[in-house]
């Protein structure tokens, strides 16, 4: 796996949703945008979708998840930043870490998986 192309290929597709965000529903682009994203992802699950979908079931065992894994995209942060928000990536029920909000993202530069649970705890579970 080629982690220069792969973080390129996320940075690309967290950047036209970040565009798409952006925008309102009335707006003449909002479709084209839209339907760009949608290629984005696609190709991105198609492309790297086994590579992550592996990476993420070993981050859900190592974590005693029942919590389904989805696809890549579904893990993306709103923006590039390194530090993904408490609120950002998929929620996961975790026995680690029973009874608080735990959260796996899916962000770029180094691509990496983080666990966010709550507001105080933040590590990388996975890097690529």
């Amino acid at each position: 796996m080629n982690s220069e192309e792969l973080n390129k290929a996320l940075v690309a597709l967290i950047d036209k949703k970040a565009e798409l965000q952006k925008l309102t529903y009335d707006d003449a682009r909002y479709d084209d945008i839209e339907e760009e994203l949608h290629d984005l992802e696609d190709d991105f699950n198609e492309e790297y979708g086994p590579f992550l979908e592996a990476a993420l079931e070993k981050v859900h065992d190592e974590l005693s998840s029942d919590t389904d894994v989805l696809l890549p995209t579904a893990y993306l942060p709103v923006g590039t930043s390194t530090k993904p928000t408490p609120k950002e990536g998929v929620w996961i029920d975790s026995e680690k870490y029973s009874g608080k909000e735990a959260r796996l993202t899916l962000v770029p530069n180094p691509v990496r998986l983080v666990l966010t649970v709550g507001k105080a705890v933040q590590e990388d579970v996975w890097k690529a």
